[in-house]
């Protein structure tokens, strides 16, 4: 797909950014990327996402994706090439419900272990610490889910916020 046009806005820090970001890599896909200052949105971030005026959004040839899921089951829907999801229906099926997972229950409660204090910090991390017990009780099922799914699965996001290699 030579003189395609594909651009990332993003932040450095956001987890959902890094899997689109790496999700690209994967890809083998040339893309330009916008650092957004997320206080002060540029213009071309809300014209792209006006519902949300969130980060991360992928544009491909003048056509905008919003929300992170959204836009890796694009590329993957796209990009044929080094696939991110297994074959198979349901493990595709499995991969998608515990990304949806981190991205709903692990990420809110670890940043938020960090942004709140006293009681409402001790709530938020010891329901952080329950929803990372799950999931790491899925990953350590089997190996082969771990690694082969770790873009759209959860390795990706607790790689980047806990610095584990899963």
């Amino acid at each position: 797909m030579a003189g395609e046009k594909v651009k990332l806005l993003g932040y450095w820090a956001s987890p959902f950014t890094l899997k689109v970001h790496w999700a690209l890599k994967i890809k083998g896909i040339e893309y330009d990327y916008q650092e957004e200052d997320l206080p002060n949105k540029s213009p071309l971030l809300l014209q792209y996402n006006p519902v949300h005026k969130k980060i991360p959004v992928l544009v491909h040839n003048g056509k905008p994706f919003a929300e992170s899921l959204v836009i890796l089951e694009y590329i993957e829907e796209t990009w044929k090439q080094n696939t991110l999801l297994p074959e198979d229906p349901y493990e595709r099926a499995k991969s998608r419900f515990w990304a949806k997972f981190v991205d709903d229950k692990c990420v809110p409660g670890i940043f938020g272990t960090f942004s709140k204090v006293g009681e409402e910090q001790q709530k938020i991390a010891k329901e952080a610490r329950e929803n990372l017990k799950i999931l790491e009780g899925e990953l350590g099922k089997t190996v082969f889910w771990r690694y082969e799914n770790r873009l759209h699965g959860c390795c990706i996001s607790l790689d980047h916020l806990l610095g584990s290699d899963c």
